[in-house]
């Protein structure tokens, strides 16, 4: 699970990146909050649940893991692609934006409560 989370990171930055470049070469700045969201939601986020499973491995091997996994996958670019269709002048798609964000909400939700569960201090700093 943590390669997955790191191999989908690693094609977010890509993507977040191009959109960055993409900005800069037509100095139309529009999508410049979808940049930001999905360099943080799409690369760092998921970048630091994969280290976080290389270091932990019980953390993604549970089924709340897997459930965060899928419904961020499946949140993150819907809402990135309404967001973007929002601020390129599509009002009417903002309840599509609201009902994802809640999506990821609720992902992070579940990733939080899935550590709460499964961490424990490791036998080296329990002295």
């Amino acid at each position: 699970m943590s390669v997955r989370f790191l191999k989908i990171a690693a094609l977010y930055l890509v993507a977040g990146m191009s959109l960055g470049a993409y900005m800069g070469a037509t100095e139309n700045f529009t999508l410049a909050p979808v940049h930001a969201h999905v360099n943080l939601l799409g690369f760092m986020i998921p970048t630091l649940v994969g280290l976080i499973g290389l270091v932990r491995p019980v953390v993604l091997e549970t089924r709340l893991a897997t459930v965060f996994f899928w419904l961020y996958q499946i949140t993150v670019p819907v809402s990135m692609l309404a967001l973007a269709w929002m601020l390129t002048g599509h009002r009417s798609i903002a309840p599509v934006v609201g009902i994802f964000s809640a999506g990821m909400w609720l992902a992070g939700v579940l990733y939080a409560i899935n550590l709460w569960m499964t961490l424990s201090p490791s036998p080296r700093s329990a002295k």
